[in-house]
């Protein structure tokens, strides 16, 4: 697919995927952007070849969520009766979370500036946050008298707690990269000359890591969140039957003993 909103680069196991609108502060609530990050996630989930995804935006802002002035006008979606309107949402924006969901491998946000409304909600799908220190947050949508229409409140709840989430949504504050980084939405923060690079450390210590097991170790973590104990351990048994199999596991092990860095090669 030719991507016209959006850039996405891989170099040897990282992808990286740029939101590509930096002249409207790279909103993502448009049809094309919502069909490009879409494809993307599943281009990516798809390659073998890839352990790890970063997502960041172009210019000086990470996201500023959905368009404003369409909402205003009605316009893109945000007009007609309620049915239209929940469909819009369903069929829109809401493919982005359920994209990003269904990855099996490491996905990182490297916020790189503003990160508003749905643009805040985009770092919170991501596994790990990295962020400039011009990055902001802010889960801002009942200041304009709407709701998380993206399923923000799901994820921001996960990350932060209850109260925690509870406190963001409800006085619909922005907060710096700083505060961010107190609170648990960012790992670090640093110098926006700075983000990518450290991002990119990141996403290459977890790419040289075995790339089966690394992906049976996100679902496993995916799993924690929403089965019991019992069924989990049954998935881990099962998992780790998988990685035991594996020409990697077997690497890592010589490598042990040999007192070398293991060559991994995905099987």
């Amino acid at each position: 697919m030719a991507y016209e909103e959006i850039l996405l680069e891989t170099e040897g196991r990282i992808a990286t995927l740029t939101i590509n609108l930096p002249d409207s502060r790279n909103p993502i609530s448009g049809a094309t952007m919502v069909t490009e990050i879409e494809d993307a996630c599943r281009t990516v989930q798809n390659d073998d070849g890839l352990s790890v995804m970063i997502i960041t935006g172009a210019g000086k802002a990470f996201s500023a969520g959905g368009n404003v002035k369409a909402m205003r006008a009605r316009a893109e979606g945000f007009g007609g009766g309620p049915m239209e309107i929940q469909n819009y949402y369903r069929r829109g924006i809401q493919r982005i979370p359920l994209a990003i969901d269904a990855m099996d491998l490491p996905v990182i946000a490297a916020v790189n500036g503003a990160a508003i409304g749905a643009g805040c909600d985009l770092a919170m799908m991501c596994d790990l946050r990295l962020a400039s220190t011009y990055a902001k947050f802010g889960e801002v949508f009942l200041n304009l008298g709407i709701i998380p229409g993206d399923g923000g409140s799901w994820f921001l709840t996960r990350e932060l707690g209850y109260q925690r989430a509870a406190e963001l949504t409800f006085t619909g504050r922005v907060i710096d990269a700083v505060e961010a980084q107190k609170l648990g939405i960012v790992l670090a923060v640093y110098e926006p000359d700075q983000l990518l690079p450290e991002a990119r450390k990141l996403a290459e210590v977890i790419a040289a890591k075995p790339p089966r097991a690394l992906r049976l170790s996100k679902r496993l973590l995916k799993h924690s969140l929403r089965t019991t104990l019992a069924d989990f351990l049954d998935i881990c048994a099962v998992s780790q039957a998988l990685a035991h199999e594996t020409e990697d596991h077997k690497e890592a092990m010589a490598a042990y003993f040999e007192k070398r860095d293991p060559v991994f090669t995905g099987r």
